[in-house]
């Protein structure tokens, strides 16, 4: 007689349980690292598929972005960024790629892989790593400094740990104790020397940003011939947050203007303006000033003023939009993100 005890495992060896079958058979999933031209795609379209679960990878172009990475026809995206995705609309899923400017961090898994998971009820978000996200971490210099030292074995550029002081500057703006520096206030520091990191430290004045990595986040990225860039970046322990504002049309209106400015940097922008004491735009939150960076979930960029209005417009009496006031605009430009990469949840 053949007993099965759960916690001695099978000791039949003409036995087998079906689940371990199909999980042995089952891919793990692939991080890719597009990075494209202005004048670019990322040579790939995302499907939605009657019948088919997911967002499915389909006409990968011969010799493109997509295909001279790796990623194949079929695929399912599962992280966009470090975000998953695999729950979201699809509209929404398609616009995070968009958003991202000419860099994306993708997670696909085949698409046999893909249904094994769905077929054994596996939470898909489980297969993937929990944080592997860099930090972006904006540090405001104390009496004592920015609250960090920096190591780099001699002779060799662009490796730099760092050490944390505790309850320092460093610790409280989220720099993770021995993590690794990447970026300095936008510009990556993997060409430079420690006397020319030393000497950009000492030009930031009161306030620094940093890109940094864990050594597991680094480990992760650098097993898989991936580069750790601001795009995947957890943006959480920055000063400045975007804001979304909901809003109900009443009868005088939402309450605010909406103009069409240069922002200080020579980029053209849709900000708001006038905003009506007691109206809806003010009970939500909205600021003069604000810049308008997203409607209804969908960026604005490249959009012009017309074409704008028409989407606040196409909800009828609602909208939701995505804000940022002008200290916050002015900040995240100086760190070189660009625009929707960071502000769209």
């Amino acid at each position: 007689k053949f007993e099965f005890n759960p916690k001695d495992g099978i000791d039949n060896p003409a036995l087998s349980l079906a689940e371990d079958t199909d999980a042995k058979g089952m891919e793990e999933p692939r991080f890719y690292l597009l990075s494209k031209g202005s004048a670019e795609t990322f040579g790939f379209s995302l499907h939605e598929e009657l019948g088919c679960g997911g967002h499915i990878v389909r006409q990968v172009e011969l010799g493109g972005v997509a295909q001279r990475r790796g990623l194949q026809d079929g695929d399912r995206l599962l992280q966009v960024n470090g975000r998953f995705v695999d729950h979201m609309e699809h509209r929404r899923v398609v616009q995070k790629i968009k958003a991202s400017g000419n860099q994306v961090l993708l997670a696909v898994l085949d698409g046999d892989s893909y249904k094994a998971a769905k077929a054994l009820g596996r939470d898909l978000s489980q297969m993937l790593p929990a944080d592997v996200r860099p930090r972006l971490c904006h540090i405001r210099r104390d009496k004592s400094g920015f609250g960090f030292s920096v190591s780099s074995p001699e002779g060799t550029k662009g490796t730099f740990q760092l050490s944390v002081r505790q309850d320092g500057p460093a610790e409280r703006a989220g720099v993770p104790q021995g993590s690794w520096l990447l970026e300095l206030n936008g510009a990556s520091v993997r060409s430079s020397s420690y006397a020319q990191l030393t000497r950009k430290l000492k030009q930031s004045g009161s306030e620094v940003t940093l890109l940094v990595a864990s050594s597991e986040v680094e480990e992760f990225y650098r097993l898989r011939g991936l580069r750790v860039t601001a795009v995947a970046a957890d943006t959480s322990w920055l000063p400045f947050k975007a804001r979304e504002l909901h809003m109900v049309k009443g009868p005088e209106g939402y309450g605010f203007l909406l103009k069409e400015d240069d922002c200080r940097w020579g980029a053209t922008g849709q900000f708001l303006w006038d905003v009506d004491v007691g109206l809806p735009a003010e009970q939500a939150g909205m600021k003069e000033g604000d810049r308008l960076l997203a409607v209804n979930g969908e960026s604005i960029e490249g959009l012009d003023h017309q074409q704008t209005v028409l989407r606040i417009r196409a909800n009828g009496d609602q909208v939701t939009m995505l804000v940022i006031d002008p200290a916050g605009d002015e900040f995240y430009h100086s760190v070189g993100f660009e625009d929707t990469a960071w502000s769209c949840p």
